[in-house]
């Protein structure tokens, strides 16, 4: 699975990064986590607004940071 965070490197980009990272730990998935970080990409994926959490490509999350719960719910419901 490759979790992507898209964002510029705001705090908040940062911190969805953290999240992911330790949801999919604790959930035991096999991940490959990359920053999106160029305007032009993040743009690419249909999000105006950052930051964003996409998975294989496919947009979860987009333009504020959700819980941690919740993205354990999705990235659970992405690995089926």
């Amino acid at each position: 699975m490759k979790i992507q965070i898209l964002g510029t490197g705001c705090p908040k980009c940062k911190k969805l990064a953290d999240l992911a990272e330790q949801a999919a730990r604790e959930l035991g998935l096999a991940y490959e986590l990359e920053k999106v970080t160029e305007i032009p990409k993040i743009i690419a994926f249909g999000v105006v607004a950052t930051p964003g959490l996409a998975v294989d490509g496919k947009v979860l999350a987009a333009g504020s940071l959700p819980s941690y719960e919740k993205v354990k719910e999705l990235l659970a419901a992405s690995a089926k």
